[in-house]
């Protein structure tokens, strides 16, 4: 026994279906079509694409700009060390025993090159750590600060 859905859809053809749907052409055969040309039948066909892999025998990895920051790293390395005096007025306000302390005039050694991380350059504003040491009255130790400077704001003294 038939239920009246499946009624209803045994006389239906499948050209029925693909009239509903204007976009949808029939994949047909010129000769199984007579109604249509056969320049306008749409036959399945497959697209391939062709993947191609090369791969490199020799290269050379070492770039201009990897040369330039070995030979910057290796500048800044002779630098770790120097001793250095600020040139110019810069106020800190970092330290807690002097607030708003000013380091023109101040001498220091430099500790660290910042420029470089991990062997790539890095955009550091202020490149150069520089350790301070100064005397206040009252303490028994100087007090040790750490400041982030550029090149431009200290001069070397050794």
């Amino acid at each position: 026994m038939q239920t009246p859905g499946i009624a209803a859809a045994a006389p239906l053809s499948p050209s029925l279906f693909l009239r509903s749907l204007p976009s949808v052409a029939p994949l047909s055969l010129p000769s199984l079509s007579p109604r249509r040309p056969a320049a306008s039948v749409l036959l399945p066909f497959r697209v391939r694409y062709r993947v191609t892999c090369q791969a490199v025998l020799s290269a050379d990895v070492s770039s201009s700009s990897e040369i330039e920051e070995e030979e910057e790293e290796e500048r800044a390395a002779a630098k770790i060390g120097k001793r250095v005096r600020v040139t110019v007025p810069l106020k800190v306000c970092h330290v807690q025993k002097a607030p708003d302390l000013d380091l023109d005039g101040l001498e220091g050694v430099i500790k660290q090159y910042v420029g470089i991380w991990k062997g790539k350059r890095i955009s550091a504003n202020l490149p150069f750590k520089v350790e301070f040491q100064i005397e206040f009255e009252g303490q028994t130790r100087p007090v040790k600060f750490i400041s982030h400077l550029k090149e431009d704001e200290f001069q070397y003294m050794d």
